[in-house]
């Protein structure tokens, strides 16, 4: 039997109700599905997390081979943090955001660069890289991860810097500029740990010096 053997039409949804609303929704199903063997699976009750989609942006200067981050706390990382003390709950990563009404992904990317990094970025800097589900056993969110063409550089010719975000979200957001090669050893010492991030720098990584020849 073929690994894409099974489509969406080999699930039953029998029941959906709403657990939770607020500012995100949890939702309770009682589905059944096909089995390899053959048949259908007994009647299975999941809590879905629907967090909607997501758009991370990776910010890369070809020219310098810097990378900018944005650092923010986490509540999601209070736990690691407590069980092993040289985590931190303030984690480094690409900027990122939810979509709006009617908003699409490049929209959302051009709007979260500027909340969160005041960079301003053209459309045609944008590319993606890929979109993929973060933690399918347990929610619907679907990353879209772009590569975002940019100056790592002020006009002095300093990296640049700065504290960032929206107030009325909660936001407290430095920026700060990395080179490819020192957040490559971030990334192996696990000082660098959450997916999208970690997804972004690896293939960065395969990617690189295509990205650098382009530009010669």
């Amino acid at each position: 039997m073929s690994i894409d053997t099974f489509t969406r039409s080999d699930v039953k949804v029998i029941a959906k109700k709403c657990c939770y609303q607020g500012f995100f929704t949890i939702d309770e199903y009682q589905l059944q599905h096909k089995l390899y063997q053959g048949g259908y699976s007994k009647i299975l009750t999941r809590e879905i997390f629907e967090r909607g989609d997501a758009v991370v942006l990776m910010p890369y200067d070809v020219k310098n081979d810097n990378l900018i981050f944005v650092t923010q706390f986490r509540a999601g990382a209070l736990r690691l943090a407590n069980e092993n003390k040289e985590q931190s709950p303030w984690l480094i990563e690409f900027i990122a955001g939810m979509f709006n009404e009617n908003e699409n992904p490049i929209d959302v990317a051009i709007r979260e660069a500027k909340e969160e990094a005041n960079l301003i970025i053209d459309a045609a800097n944008i590319s993606p890289i890929m979109q993929y589900l973060s933690s399918p056993g347990g929610t619907t969110e679907n990353i879209h991860l772009y590569l975002g063409l940019v100056n790592s550089l002020d006009e002095q010719g300093k990296p640049i810097t700065g504290y960032y975000g929206l107030a009325e979200e909660g936001e407290d957001i430095l920026v700060s500029v990395m080179s490819r090669v020192e957040a490559m050893q971030w990334l192996a010492q696990g000082k660098i740990n959450n997916a999208a991030t970690v997804i972004g720098l690896q293939w960065l990584q395969l990617n690189y010096q295509q990205l650098q020849a382009k530009q010669q």
